[in-house]
């Protein structure tokens, strides 16, 4: 198999540099520009990493139109002056009440990867965190920004691994740990499957030839440093072959993950400990009795088992059962402040970006995230504003109407 530089070597040498299509990042006012710039830029395969989920991605669709059933129902004449959108969640301060997911590979979307996140969570006062198969380090992404950050990690088969890597983040100063629950092996891609995408790099025909027809990204890809996964080199051979993602998830991870495991785990952390993954009002009691000081629901982006139940469909049954004894946050589908807004009236304490700073990180790397940090910025006050709120707390289920 050709090595990942070699590969993108021979795309260059089969179409000279050129422009893709001129789309500018000034010219970007929401999710659906940005996906169209990072669309411009990237391969296909890459893209479709990014866009697609599993199976026939019904889950996928449904997470943003899980907020379309749902009417805001705004107040007036409340004097709304000075508008204060803190949170704090997991005994973090957030300026503003949604952060940046932990998400994997982000330096094959843009060469800065997890270090523009960084830089741009740190400007805007919110949360971000790094993966277990993130592409910077956990400590260099520490230098970057000193707020709010989390470690998302797996569970693998290796109980010393586990360890270690919880002392590691420690170490590096992580003061949240995020335990991914619903990934036990890996969701059915077919988008990945067509293309060929993996990593390393094994693409088709139809996979290479997109390569060609988007040099931009390749140039920029040969430019800089090579493609590491910095959390696993020690423990993982990603090279020349030796392991690939999709065998990582099903030969590294363990699928008898147990409660008791968990338990187990958030012992020995001893700090902030938040299960991401969880969708049911029994699992969100079980991570209250177990110690966990949180709980994302959440889907994977409906990259996991596609037809499953929307984390803001859930969101207020399970705020009813536990939000008074663990903070309760959401992610998936999320594209408008209106949609933060819609969580935070539910109980949500914060709200988990995704895809929504993924296509923007592509499209233009910190500069993207942060112009898509600044328009949500901008339209949850605005939101909060024209809701008749002064601050989130203000928000409550009195102000919604489903369906």
């Amino acid at each position: 198999m050709i090595s990942s530089s070699r590969l993108i070597e021979k795309v260059l040498l089969i179409r000279p540099f050129g422009f893709e299509g001129q789309m500018r990042l000034k010219d970007c006012y929401n999710f659906h520009d940005f996906r169209r710039m990072a669309k411009r830029r990237l391969p296909s395969p890459i893209f479709n990493y990014i866009d697609g989920a599993a199976d026939d991605e019904v889950t996928y669709r449904r997470n943003t139109a899980a907020f379309e059933g749902c009417d805001l129902v705004p107040n007036v004449l409340r004097g709304v002056g000075d508008v204060d959108m803190s949170v704090t969640v997991m005994g973090q301060r957030l300026a503003m009440p949604v952060y940046c997911s932990p998400t994997a590979l982000q330096r094959l979307f843009h060469h800065q990867g997890e270090r523009a996140v960084a830089a741009a969570a740190a400007k805007f006062g919110t949360m971000f965190g790094v993966s277990s198969l993130g592409t910077v380090s956990l400590e260099e992404a520490r230098r970057i920004c000193d707020g709010p950050q989390v470690y998302q990690f797996y569970f693998h088969k290796d109980r010393g691994l586990n360890r270690e890597m919880m002392a590691r983040a420690k170490q590096a100063g992580i003061e949240v740990m995020m335990l991914t629950v619903d990934s036990i092996t890996g969701g059915n891609r077919e988008r990945d499957k067509r293309t060929g995408f993996a990593i390393p790099f094994k693409l088709n025909l139809a996979g290479i030839t997109q390569f060609a027809i988007k040099p931009s990204w390749a140039v920029n890809y040969v430019r800089h440093e090579p493609f590491r996964l910095p959390q696993l080199e020690n423990h993982v051979d990603m090279g020349r072959g030796a392991m690939s993602i999709s065998r990582y998830f099903t030969e590294m991870l363990d699928p008898s993950m147990s409660w008791d495991d968990v338990a187990e785990m958030v012992q020995h952390w001893g700090g902030q400990f938040c299960l991401k993954g969880v969708i049911s009002v029994e699992d969100a009691k079980r991570a209250v009795e177990i110690g966990c000081t949180g709980i994302v629901l959440s889907n994977h982006g409906g990259r996991q088992l596609d037809g499953s139940r929307t984390a803001f469909d859930q969101l207020d049954e399970i705020v009813q059962a536990v939000g008074d004894r663990i903070d309760v946050m959401m992610d998936g589908g999320v594209q408008r402040g209106t949609h933060v807004l819609k969580a935070l009236s539910l109980g949500a304490k914060a709200v988990g970006l995704g895809r929504y700073y993924l296509f923007p990180l592509a499209a233009a790397g910190q500069a993207g995230v942060e112009r898509a940090l600044e328009l949500m910025r901008v339209e949850i006050e605005r939101g909060m504003k024209l809701m008749g709120c002064s601050s989130v707390d203000e928000l409550t289920k009195e102000n919604l109407r489903f369906r």
